[in-house]
């Protein structure tokens, strides 16, 4: 509003006003109320049906049978539903279409169309049933409700409409601006602004950046936050939940830094630090204990300020064993203490030792040189099919470059419509069309207005042009959106999605957050996928890892929460979880990850893999990670680490085409990494 009266101040009334009453009537419009209509199944068998025959030559309806439009523009099922009040209601009709197109349908209430051209996409085959769902308005009494195909080729053979009270789909509002007060050592006090929803705020999750880490319920707008670190800086934000499960958009950050306490007395250094039992991948050390005025908390396992394990209890255990070392590398360790006020002793005696040497089982990351320097958060890449330049996205400018193998880059566009999020939103994955050579498509994923969305675009080898959205209704949000896009050897598009820091959307089917995606590269749900729709997995939290085997198997990293990241094998229709288990649980239904780890060592981003060894690049644990598959069993071997502490984080790692090497990108400079703008890096890694 400044802004305004400063440029037009002859305005300024006429302005004010217009907005007042805008913003009166947004104030005192009631929200849309539910229809009262019972859940009821209505069979299309039952219905009146124009141009169709009802018919039962295929397997997995209900009722008697369904209906098989005539392949015609203008046949017709109609049902008669009743409302015992207006309001609004949910009509979700069950259909099968065992095309390869889709069969889109006008549905009308009253004679009055009220969603047009509505697509029935195809399932997998005629015995594969799907549901789509719309909400319209019903006024009270008794009504005909007709979906009429629009296009020759008919309606879908339709089993039932499911008529009921509209499902809660309005999220709250966002909350005010986040505040800290009564700040300690170890704890504060946050407020926030109210948020509004259309039935009710039931919850408000405090995020430290992308993690959650309290709860406020019953509709309380404070949170005391407890079991912090002394002198500490947190990155916070808030986000509403109804009943429903709807989150909104996260407030707007606050920085909150605790206080450094009175305690200002380290531990005194530990004493004599000793190695054994060294093999390839792990070392075991002992240390003599450390003392403090309070108490000892903490040991910190290094190399010179890098920290390789953290060693706590009451009191903390002094000896421990690393595990994950490089096979034939040096390596020299010291030990510090710390307290609870995060006081830091003087360190230890350093040891130096070389494990053992490597196996010989596909080859171990060498030499790393940097092929090019001067970047922005370069997020994604990928492979042109002649193997001869990469394309990569920046994710917070939004352009895309074209990176040769000797290190020449060279903007090539920019995608449209993309915005960033302040957090882990923007211009995400990028993917190749394998017929690239013919059609000149690529794909991108990034966060647009409404949500997140998979577009394609056309690159001629030097330029992009042109900008088609494949996909939308793929939530946002400050944190979690996924990104990952890769195809796969069926010619098939995979896309990972995030949650949205909404954990409930990873187990709903009918939601496009928290699963990976398989699609044509028309946008269309591919067929076979287990569920009739986009979704091929689910039950993940924040995804950003896709590669494929061999042998044609999908892997797919992903972030935890607070506890454990995990690699996961992916299987069609598999659930792998989230929220209900983070890393292994033994709750029926769910899917184990094939490894995890503490999320302090890893917070995977991209993965890739070089002589059937997955390689996955780590971002809060600064190290590469070498994983080995056991054959083509669908287990792995032992978990090595690579280059911990020396790049900082790195994000996306790709398998360079006829080579033995991988291209390794890091992102120091997001939002967790701190560094300015370029000061990215991708490196070029020879396997041995």
């Amino acid at each position: 509003m400044h802004v305004i009266a400063a440029r037009h101040r002859h305005r300024t009334g006429v302005l004010l006003a217009a907005l007042c009453g805008l913003l009166l009537s947004l104030l005192s419009a009631s929200p849309p109320s539910r229809a009262a209509v019972a859940v009821t199944d209505h069979q299309a068998e039952a219905a009146t049906i124009s141009q169709g025959t009802v018919a039962a030559n295929h397997t997995g309806y209900t009722g008697s049978g369904f209906v098989d439009y005539t392949n015609v523009t203008g046949s017709y099922v109609e049902f008669t539903v009743s409302a015992d009040t207006a309001g609004r209601a949910s009509l979700a009709f069950r259909y099968a279409n065992g095309t390869t197109t889709d069969r889109p349908m006008d549905i009308a209430v009253g004679g009055q169309v009220v969603a047009s051209k509505v697509p029935f996409p195809p399932t997998a085959n005629w015995d594969t049933w799907a549901v789509k769902s719309i909400t319209a308005d019903l006024p009270e009494g008794t009504h005909k409700i007709r979906a009429t195909a629009t296009t020759s080729g008919g309606g879908p053979n339709l089993d039932k409409l499911t008529a009921g009270p509209a499902a809660d789909t309005q999220a709250p509002t966002r909350p005010g601006t986040p505040n800290c007060s009564a700040i300690t050592e170890n704890t504060l006090t946050l407020t926030w602004g109210a948020s509004t929803d259309d039935v009710g705020v039931v919850a408000y999750d405090v995020y430290e950046h992308g993690n959650k880490i309290g709860e406020a319920t019953g509709g309380t707008t404070t949170q005391n936050l407890t079991g912090l670190t002394p002198n500490t800086t947190y990155d916070l934000t808030v986000i509403a939940r109804d009943a429903a499960g709807n989150a909104s958009p996260a407030s707007p950050a606050v920085d909150c830094r605790t206080a450094a306490g009175s305690d200002t007395t380290p531990p005194t250094k530990p004493g004599t630090l000793a190695y054994a039992d060294v093999t390839a991948n792990s070392a075991t050390l002992d240390w003599g204990a450390a003392t403090d005025d309070k108490a000892v908390t903490a040991y910190d396992i290094r190399s010179g300020a890098t920290v390789y394990k953290t060693v706590t209890g009451t009191p903390p255990a002094t000896s421990a064993t690393l595990t994950g070392l490089a096979c034939d590398s040096p390596y020299s360790l010291n030990v510090v203490a710390r307290d609870a006020s995060g006081n830091v002793s003087p360190q230890s005696n350093t040891v130096t030792f070389t494990t053992r040497a490597c196996a010989t089982d596909g080859g171990v990351p060498s030499s790393v040189g940097t092929l090019s320097s001067g970047w922005s958060i370069p997020w994604g890449t990928y492979w042109m099919p002649d193997g001869n330049s990469a394309l990569v996205t920046e994710r917070d400018s939004f352009k895309v470059f074209k990176l040769t193998k000797d290190g020449t880059r060279t903007q090539v566009g920019s995608v449209p419509n993309a915005v960033t999020t302040d957090g882990e939103g923007g211009l995400l994955g990028v993917a190749v069309d394998p017929g690239w050579a013919t059609n000149h498509r690529v794909y991108f994923m990034h966060t647009a207005a409404e949500g997140n969305r998979i577009a394609r675009m056309t690159y001629d080898g030097s330029s992009l042009s042109g900008y088609t959205v494949l996909l939308q209704g793929i939530k946002k949000n400050r944190y979690h959106n996924g990104g990952r896009l890769a195809f796969g050897p069926d010619g098939l598009l995979y896309a990972s999605t995030g949650d949205a820091q909404t954990s409930s959307l990873a187990q709903d089917k009918n939601s496009l957050n928290g699963k990976i995606l398989r699609l044509t590269t028309d946008g269309r749900p591919a067929p076979g996928n287990p569920f009739g729709t986009y979704v091929y997995s689910l039950g993940h939290r924040n995804p950003q890892g896709l590669a494929f085997d061999r042998s044609g198997r999908l892997w797919e990293a992903e972030f935890g929460n607070s506890a454990y990241d995990e690699l996961n094998l992916i299987k069609p229709g598999a659930n792998y979880g989230w929220p209900t288990c983070e890393g292994t649980c033994s709750v029926s239904g769910m899917t184990n990850p094939k490894k995890t780890w503490p999320v302090s060592e890893a917070s995977p981003s991209g993965i890739a893999i070089v002589r059937n060894v997955i390689y996955m690049a780590a971002l809060r644990g600064e190290r590469l990670w070498r994983i080995p598959i056991n054959g083509d069993t669908e287990n792995v071997g032992s978990a090595t680490a690579y280059y911990v502490g020396t790049y900082g984080r790195l994000r996306t790692v790709t398998k360079v085409p006829g080579a033995d090497q991988l291209w390794l990108s890091t992102t120091n400079s997001d939002n967790n990494g701190g560094e300015p703008d370029g000061a990215d890096k991708v490196f070029r890694v020879n396997i041995s």
